[in-house]
């Protein structure tokens, strides 16, 4: 038993009200696939779906790669001023610092790990939505190109509308 201040309940019970109030939550919160109640919108109604045209993918796309390609050339401070040792500038003068008991050094390796680490993964972002809608596009001029042939007669005209709707719910 729980004594829960003046009122003593038992495991089960306390779990029942917890599961209670989870489904509560859950039922007030998630509404996947559907309109807002008295929005007064109905399927197929234009402007209540997304509507992604292939030149949108593709220069999203187009833009992410060129992000990629100039940050990875000039946020490199990491490697910037490479001496022979591939180590850069910013590193050296960090261990310049160190060497001279300087916490000034410690201080900007730390800003040099972050600060790389932080670049990486802004990087990584550009590079997947890059490749992500690249691959999107091509997968939807693919699909367009199967449904195109499916709306079509085995003559190769075009599917009457009666026959269309026939699939339509």
């Amino acid at each position: 038993m729980i004594a829960t201040g003046e009122t003593t309940m038992t495991f089960g019970e306390e779990w029942a009200q917890l599961v209670a109030q989870a489904r509560q939550r859950q039922s007030a919160g998630m509404r996947l696939n559907q309109l807002e109640p008295g929005s007064g919108g109905t399927a197929g109604q234009a402007g209540t779906g997304l509507v992604v045209r292939q030149d949108d993918l593709g220069a999203v796309g187009q833009e992410a790669f060129l992000l990629h390609g100039e940050l990875r050339e000039k946020a490199d401070i990491v490697g910037a001023g490479a001496d022979k040792n591939g180590e850069g500038s910013t590193a050296r003068a960090a261990k310049e610092f160190a060497d001279r008991n300087l916490a000034m050094g410690g201080e900007l390796y730390t800003t040099l790990s972050v600060w790389d680490s932080q670049v990486k993964t802004v990087l990584q972002m550009c590079a997947h939505i890059s490749n992500h809608l690249d691959y999107s596009k091509r997968l939807h001029a693919h699909d367009d190109g199967a449904i195109a042939a499916a709306l079509r007669g085995r003559d190769g005209t075009a599917m009457p509308v009666s026959e269309i709707s026939k699939y339509v719910r």
